[in-house]
């Protein structure tokens, strides 16, 4: 028998694992869209004049093996030393069970965010347990399901006081104990805003009078436990409101910020079991007070019941505020830290609150015997009650300690010019502590295992927290893995079936690229670690950011915005640098237009420019008219312009780079938004087209996972221009808008792995194949969803808009009852409603492969077919399967009364049978949430009563 060649390129064995269909099947979907070839299809579809002239190269693509033995020597240039800097951030311990079943299990990290709740229920549960925890531990109210990170929640406070106060002053007042990084987020929050930052002691300099809020940090960065009462009393007073940023793990032993009677707190729950990861990603809370619920940023989860009237969880309030307000929003946040939060309310979970409370307590022993031994050298230790943290004068010898502890493998902080910071956490053990000492000149053994304690008694936590049943389940192992288990086992995600989301680029998380994440020499690394300790991480970031700018033709990037919309922020905020550097600082006008992602003027809002709204045309593009009508208007103040490219409405408009001219023509820089650039890799680069900032979604284009709605990277690529006003060290006080110099740099490695295994090549080879897989699922969909918008050959880029109000129209079908019956054929539904009401946007990414997208397509028939049914009178109006989606187990019992059947109800066209999605609940009353909000975990009797 000769030997058959598989016809397969060099390319398809290293990438086959991103790229979905086979060659065969590209063959079969290039002729279904009447197609000769890939390229010549490509070639019709992208603009010539925005094509970039040279491949992507950087040598050969890797293997999975290449690409982890790769990872294994960066890892080992760096140093894990043990690291009780503080300032944030603190060693702990990942229980085994949570890394294996929650970080490291896809059916937790490839989630979208829970806007379609029937099919989000585990991931919304293991939501609220989290506000729960977050709202006892603070001793407020309501708690949110996450922010990005202390220094941003921070200054999402400080909106929140500046929108909720009832007074009309224009500063923000900030204990000089905070976090320098967080001083450094807000002052860049408050500057653009034209708000003043007030820096000083609250006992002392704070005159409430002059407020609209402060910000009290609890313990303080350098361990000082101070009782905030009284100024807050003072701000109340004054009409102002008052924030309190709190270390989760120290509130289990100390009096909660409810009971100061501050009204929102703030911080981050990383050393609740998620590594530091050279800054991130972690979880921030925020928790407030009731009457500030409806103003409070981020998403929050509620309970409602379902049509059955058992109880289910969902988003509430504020779920697409960006989208309906725009430049009017509250806040451009529309993305959180949901799977880092998780991890943390399965800490909170598996501990319980005895559990957290013997945590704190044998940290705080461990920080007390280290104390006794320095006082015992001779060394004077501030402050004198503290819970986990000291600061240490050493007088002229204080950098010869500090050389002499790195040589012991451990890293203090320098305070000042004299004195030495510690912070004591979970991983802290006796070698470390007599390595201390020795630094500090003393030959102690720490064998003396006392129970003393130095905490402020008058500041001792009283009151319970944690108090519902789910803190105080049976926490062996088994019982933990099957929680979790059952809670993943109610959703829907990546692993189970295609979620086609517009704009979100659902696609594959290889996991060889997010294999290193969990190895020490990257997670457990301090962001504020000597730089030398970090030269694998340095090398990463060095190498990524090379690629990057390769691929979007800009000079510089900057890794700090940990969000897609902090990267929108970020690069608004460098443009406006920009500006008042060359002495043009009155140019405050943003062009964007109406198509635009709704974070986009919420961006320009924070980042203190005035938004003025250009049309689009009959055929979605961008009014080329009205936008140069619009710059020459505002020329003398115009400072940028945002655009989406491809467009909002999936096509690659011709008309980009004479936009782009205009705006530059009449002094204004252009911001092309990353979301698309799926569309772009390889083929055409925004620096090239025109650009001067774009932010890149590395959680989308470059396979960094959703993690049920975060975490998220947004970096930014700007000209050379701009690189001067690229965001710095935030422990510095340099402009910031994230907490870490390199925000959540550990998911960046999943970037780096993904372009070492795709290779210029590949990633090119995938940009083609969304194409040619979106234009595959627009042309056998057209004759029954008409497409919304298109090129003049009647192409889509990488993702289609389809118009389901046809639906609507015939047979009373809304966009809703369509996206719930796909959950009966075990599929996400598409984005809904966006950016045009009343329909569908379909973006199935190069991942999916023909199977896939031929099971997707026969769902949307099948739903079609039945609202054709509708129309023709032979299914009810009322009383039919697109009406009463999605259908679970419990409609296959008991009696069935409906005029149709309960196959055509849970197994319509392109559902498994064996391996059937179930979801958990019917469909939710989203009403009756928001008019009966609870958003805390309920009580177990509140569960009977729902079903009786």
């Amino acid at each position: 028998m000769s030997y058959i060649p598989t016809g397969y390129a060099p390319y398809d064995f290293a990438n086959r694992r991103h790229i979905g269909p086979s060659p065969r099947e590209m063959a079969e979907m290039l002729e279904a869209v009447g197609a000769e070839s890939l390229d010549a299809f490509i070639d019709a579809i992208v603009p010539a004049d925005i094509r970039q002239s040279r491949p992507l190269a950087w040598g050969k693509a890797l293997s999975e093996r290449g690409v982890l033995e790769r990872l294994r020597a960066v890892a080992a240039k760096n140093t894990a030393n043990a690291s009780f800097i503080g300032q944030g951030y603190h060693g702990t311990v990942t229980p085994p069970a949570i890394q294996r079943n929650i970080f490291e299990n896809p059916a937790w990290y490839t989630a979208y965010t829970p806007y379609q709740p029937e099919i989000s229920q585990g991931r919304l549960e293991a939501l609220l347990n989290y506000q729960t925890m977050m709202a006892d531990l603070t001793g407020l109210d309501v708690a949110n399901a996450s922010l990005l990170d202390e220094g941003t929640a921070a200054a999402e406070a400080m909106a929140l006081c500046e929108r909720a106060s009832r007074t009309k002053a224009r500063a923000f007042f900030i204990d000089h104990h905070c976090h320098p990084q967080t001083i450094a987020v807000v002052a860049t929050r408050a500057e653009p805003l034209g708000w003043e930052v007030i820096v000083g002691d609250p006992f002392t300099d704070l005159d409430p009078s002059t407020v609209f809020g402060a910000l009290f940090q609890y313990p303080g960065t350098y361990g000082h436990v101070q009782d905030f009462t009284a100024p807050i009393a003072a701000l109340k007073q004054a009409g102002a409101l008052a924030v309190v940023a709190a270390d989760p793990l120290a509130l289990a032993l100390l009096k909660p910020p409810g009971e100061m009677g501050a009204d929102i707190a703030i911080g981050a729950t990383q050393r609740f079991g998620v590594p530091m990861g050279y800054g991130g990603p972690h979880a921030a809370y925020m928790a407030v007070r009731a009457n500030l619920t409806r103003s409070m940023p981020g998403r929050i989860v509620g309970v409602s019941i379902d049509a059955r009237g058992n109880r289910a969880y969902r988003l509430s309030l504020q779920t697409r505020e960006q989208h309906i307000r725009r430049e009017k929003a509250t806040s451009n946040v529309c993305t959180a830290q949901a799977l880092l939060a998780v991890m943390a309310s399965m800490y909170g979970v598996f501990h319980g609150p005895d559990g957290l409370r013997a945590v704190a307590e044998r940290i705080h022993r461990k920080m007390v015997r280290l104390v006794k031994g320095l006082e015992t050298l001779g060394f004077s230790v501030e402050p004198k009650t503290f819970f986990d943290t000291i600061s240490v004068e050493c007088g002229p010898r204080r950098d010869a300690i500090l050389a002499a502890a790195l040589r012991e493998g451990v890293n203090l902080r320098a305070v000042g010019e004299t004195r030495i910071g510690i912070a004591f956490d979970e991983t802290t053990r006796r070698s470390h502590t007599e390595a201390i000492w020795r630094a500090f000149g003393g030959g102690m053994t720490d064998d003396v295992l006392t129970h003393e304690y130095r905490l402020p008694e008058a500041l001792l936590r009283t009151s319970g927290f944690m108090t519902h049943p789910v803190f105080h389940m049976n926490r062996a192992e088994a019982e933990m893995t099957r929680y979790m288990r059952r809670l993943a086992d109610r959703d829907l995600a990546l692993d189970r079936a295609m979620i086609p989301l517009g704009s979100c680029t659902m696609k594959l998380n290889a996991t060889a690229e997010m294999m290193a994440l969990s190895w020490p020499e990257f997670a457990n690394l301090h962001p504020f670690a000597p730089a030398d300790q970090a030269k694998g991480y340095a090398e990463m970031l060095t190498d990524l950011e090379a690629k990057l700018c390769q691929i979007t033709g800009y000079d510089g990037f900057s890794m700090q915005p940990n969000s897609g919309a902090q990267g929108e922020y970020a690069g608004l905020l460098a443009i406006r640098r920009y500006h008042a550097a060359r002495g043009e600082g009155h140019r405050d006008i943003c062009l964007i237009p109406t198509s635009a992602h709704g974070t986009n003027p919420a961006s320009a809002q924070m980042a203190g420019m005035k938004v003025v709204v250009v049309g689009v045309a009959p055929d979605g593009n961008i009014d080329v008219a009205d936008f140069r009508a619009k710059a020459e208007v505002h020329a003398a103040n115009l400072a940028a312009c945002m655009i989406t490219y491809p467009s909002t409405h999936g096509v690659f408009e011709t008309t980009v780079r004479e936009i782009c001219a205009i705006t530059h023509a009449h002094g204004g820089q252009v911001y092309i938004d990353g979301a698309n650039m799926n569309a772009m890799v390889g083929l055409a680069r925004p620096g090239d087209i025109g650009g001067d900032v774009s932010h890149l979604n590395l959680h989308k284009t470059f396979a960094i996972p959703h993690g049920g709605g975060g975490p998220g990277m947004g970096p930014i690529g700007v000209k050379a221009h701009l690189v001067p006003h690229l965001p710095g060290n935030p422990a510095e006080g340099d402009f910031a808008v994230s907490s870490a110099t390199f925000g959540s740099a550990s998911v960046l490695l999943i970037s780096w792995a993904y372009c070492l295994l795709m290779g210029g090549e590949g990633l090119t080879q995938a940009t083609k194949t969304a194409i040619l897989n979106a234009n595959y699922i627009a042309r056998r969909l057209s004759p029954a969803y008409p497409i919304l918008y298109s090129s003049a050959a009647g192409h889509v880029a990488h993702e289609c808009i389809l118009d389901t109000r046809v639906l609507k129209e015939r047979a009373g079908v809304s966009v809703d009852d369509i996206a719930k019956r796909l959950v009966d054929c075990g599929f996400h539904a598409p984005t809904m409603s966006w950016p045009v009401a009343g329909t569908l946007m379909v973006e199935p990414t190069e991942s999916e492969p023909k199977a896939e997208l031929d099971r997707f397509i026969a769902a949307m028939l099948g739903i079609a077919a039945e609202a054709e049914a509708i129309a023709a009178g032979t299914l009810d109006a009322d009383n039919n399967p697109l009406k009463r989606a999605p259908h679970t187990v419990e409609d296959l019992v008991g009696e069935w009364n409906r005029p149709y059947s309960r196959e055509a109800a849970c197994f319509p066209a392109g559902s498994f049978r064996t391996d059937k999605y179930w979801p958990p609940v019917n469909r939710i009353d989203n009403v009756h949430g928001d008019r009966n909000l609870m958003c805390s975990c309920p009580p177990l009797e509140s569960y009977a009563e729902a079903a009786e």
